[in-house]
């Protein structure tokens, strides 16, 4: 059915007078009355009586009135839709984020991210860095906050942020009172790590710290959460090494320390699929680029 004359027929029936209506519509009489003619003969149903004197709308006409105007304006809704999406106005974005992420510089570019753009849905899923690699090469998210990168020709990254490792240690610690501490005093401590299986390259740069300064954790415990690890911490289980933002936590019961020794950066990446054409992750990578312009890639 063209639309055009659904829009013809609302305007008689408003009017309630053709001459009228077609001057409302830019047009003449005689071939609104031919459109009427032909949207009642192709629907079967009489829409208006019209005599030299008045026009009126028939019962069948009232109701079909109302559901000219509900497909008008969802034709109108979805246009606009539609040009919202393209724009990146509108849209729905999966984003995996590890919980060291959440404390830090991925919480001010969703921020800024829902201030501009508040019609975008967001589903945000807390994995670990291997489980995003997998759900980004599985396209069951479209942008990962990770801890290290993988070669891959679907998947591009750049990094966010470069942070220092950081002790944390039982608030009752003997060594909890020092401003800073050396990773060879850690040496006979139980250690709390970040399993290898859930992220290789995290794990083994903290452990190839450790052994660079000839300290080999005795790990009694793992956990796949910072915040995990934090509060096991905090249960006097043991000490870890974690990132510099996992002390935005400052959870009761635990210190984190900074160490005297240079540790290695640990990045934090963005990364997302190439073949992507959503306009909404365009729209979240342009405000990553304004908020993170001086990172330097570690690689």
């Amino acid at each position: 059915m063209d639309i055009k004359k659904l829009q013809y027929f609302i305007a008689v029936a408003e009017e309630l007078h053709f001459n009228r209506a077609a001057e409302k519509l830019n047009m003449t009489q005689p071939p609104l009355s031919q459109q009427i003619q032909a949207l009642e003969n192709e629907i079967g149903v009489k829409l208006l009586e019209r005599n030299k004197r008045q026009v009126r709308i028939t019962p069948a006409g009232a109701v079909f009135l109302e559901e000219a105007k509900l497909i008008l304006s969802q034709l109108e809704r979805s246009i606009k839709n539609t040009q919202l999406a393209d724009q990146g106005i509108i849209g729905h974005l999966k984003i995996g984020f590890i919980d060291s992420a959440a404390g830090g510089v991925l919480v001010d570019m969703l921020k800024v991210f829902r201030e501009r753009f508040p019609q975008i849905q967001l589903t945000l899923h807390e994995i670990t860095s291997a489980q995003q690699w997998q759900a980004l090469h599985e396209g069951t998210i479209h942008i990962g906050f990770v801890r290290y990168t993988e070669s891959s020709k679907y998947i591009n990254h750049r990094p966010l942020v470069n942070e220092s490792l950081v002790a944390v240690l039982p608030e009752q610690h003997h060594l909890a009172h020092l401003p800073t501490l050396s990773i060879r005093s850690l040496t006979s401590e139980p250690f709390i790590s970040f399993p290898r299986h859930l992220g290789a390259p995290f794990h083994d740069l903290i452990m190839s710290f450790c052994a660079q300064h000839d300290v080999y954790p005795n790990v009694v415990q793992e956990a796949i959460q910072m915040y995990t690890i934090v509060n096991l911490v905090a249960a006097n289980l043991g000490v870890s090494i974690v990132p510099s933002s996992v002390a935005i936590f400052q959870r009761k019961g635990v210190v984190f320390r900074s160490f005297e020794e240079s540790t290695p950066s640990i990045p934090l990446y963005a990364a997302w699929r190439t073949d992507s054409d959503r306009a909404s992750l365009s729209a979240l990578l342009e405000i990553i680029e304004q908020l993170s312009p001086e990172v330097i890639n570690p690689e």
